[in-house]
């Protein structure tokens, strides 16, 4: 299964590997990153316009896919200042405070609840449906926002998106693509998913109250520099305590509502999402009117400018890196031209297939080879994207040695969701970067060891059951 590497594939290799680098450094990447796209251009097509251009078109490629990201976390902004302003958010809060007492509890209770609904609606709208709301808690108990984000992408774009239990999107790719029913990858998922998710978020908490115990972790960690608070100062004479507690009831209702609607239709992903960010317009366009009165029509645009700009600044420093990164996949042929090798399916997954036709055949090497198999299709931040390939790699190794294709499945899809799904990669975990106001870079450096740790006690785990 071998693939012909070109200087494309070591150029891309290289600035990974530099990108990296600064990332650790704590320095800024967009320059690399502009550099990289330059490079893998003008490699590809020989020409000096040609290259240059690819660097817009390489942006505008990156703005389209995260486009709707960009604009459900901007109106769950503008929703979130209004209903802070108001103090609908004391009302909606409130029973919440009540069971979440210590920065112990926000993080477990956050991080449950964050798991329990990704598992049935994904990730992005269980960021949109509980951050606003759970954030101030966690806050006033003494949980730093950095925190909070940290459990939220564990929970909820690890746990629940590696295993994928209920829409089972992943484990079917998964499955296709090894030759077996996503019932056997489902199952054997199972035990490797627990590990994986006990061993990252107890690992994660460790370093969290350490680093809060010794001043290393305060309410200003990780604070984004490139944007203003989403909790503005309230201004309590907007509504009366009834109004208030009305508002709080039919959001709440709303919301349910929203989440009856994903189960009965069956929506999931941009849907899902989609009917979230519509729902939190509305709701956003009523509270304005009532509270400003004559004044809520010009109130309701200043909201929603508030929010976009918000979205467009967490956004801006993300753009240049996630343009690289898309040419690792199927960007590539739009952002550049049809310049690959023409059996080539994308430059991660040569990658990928090149790695797993030249390590040894054990079980031992099979379980590391498809972790990092997984790790490297993961980089393109889609989480996704790379999983078939997984599977197609589990299957030649399963028959090589004999057994363990169900195990060497479900261990290379972890991998790669852990990764690319919203863990690592910083334009993946956005949603919950942008909701509580953290620079998505430092979010992943924390939780880079956590992530490390749990792929590498997980990858043993699943030596022994192969």
């Amino acid at each position: 299964m071998g693939v012909e590497l070109t200087a494309l594939h070591w150029i891309y290799v290289l600035f990974i590997l530099l990108i990296i680098g600064f990332m650790v450094m704590k320095r800024d990447t967009t320059f690399i990153c502009i550099v990289g796209i330059f490079l893998l251009a003008i490699t590809a097509t020989g020409s000096l316009s040609g290259s240059i251009s690819s660097i817009f078109t390489s942006f505008i490629y990156a703005i389209t896919e995260l486009l709707p990201t960009i604009l459900v976390i901007s109106i769950i902004v503008a929703m979130s200042k209004i209903l802070t302003k108001t103090g609908i958010n004391d009302v909606m809060i409130s029973p919440f405070s009540k069971l979440i007492r210590s920065p112990s509890l926000a993080y477990w209770i956050i991080g449950i609840l964050m798991m329990i609904i990704s598992f049935f609606f994904w990730p992005s709208p269980a960021v949109a449906l509980i951050g606003a709301v759970l954030l101030p808690v966690a806050i006033r108990v003494g949980l730093p926002p950095l925190a909070v984000a940290m459990a939220m992408n564990l929970f909820g774009h690890g746990i629940a998106l590696s295993g994928d239990f209920i829409i089972q999107a992943a484990p079917k790719l998964t499955a296709d693509a090894a030759g077996i029913p996503v019932q056997e990858v489902m199952l054997a998922s199972v035990p490797l998913v627990i590990v994986m998710g006990a061993v990252t978020t107890i690992a994660a908490f460790y370093f969290i109250k350490r680093d809060m115990k010794n001043g290393k972790l305060t309410m200003s960690t990780g604070i984004s520099s490139t944007s203003s608070s989403i909790l503005p100062k309230q201004d309590s004479y907007l509504l009366s305590k009834t109004q208030k507690r009305m508002f709080a009831l039919l959001i709440s209702l709303l919301f349910a509502l929203d989440v009856v609607a994903m189960s009965l239709l069956k929506l999931q992903g941009g849907d899902a999402t989609a009917l979230v960010g519509g729902t939190s317009i509305l709701i956003l366009i009523l509270i304005t009117l009532v509270s400003y009165k004559n004044k809520g029509l010009e109130k309701t645009t200043s909201y929603l400018i508030e929010g976009f700009q918000f979205g467009f600044k967490v956004f801006g420093p993300v753009i240049p890196i996630a343009a690289f990164f898309y040419l690792g996949d199927s960007g590539f042929t739009t952002i550049v031209g049809d310049y690959l090798p023409k059996a080539s399916h994308g430059l991660v997954n040569d990658l990928g297939v090149a790695l797993a036709s030249t390590v040894p055949l054990t079980k031992e090497i099979g379980a590391i080879t498809l972790t990092t198999v997984g790790v490297i299709t993961g980089l393109d931040g889609s989480g996704f994207s790379g999983i078939s390939l997984a599977g197609s790699i589990a299957g030649l190794f399963a028959h090589a040695i004999g057994e363990g294709i169900s195990t060497l499945t479900a261990l290379g899809q972890i991998a790669a969701i852990w990764v690319g799904g919203g863990t690592l990669i910083p334009w993946a975990l956005i949603p919950a970067a942008a909701i509580c106001n953290i620079d998505p870079f430092e979010l992943a450096r924390r939780n880079l060891v956590p992530v490390i740790i749990g792929l590498v006690v997980t990858t043993i785990v699943a030596m022994f059951l192969i």
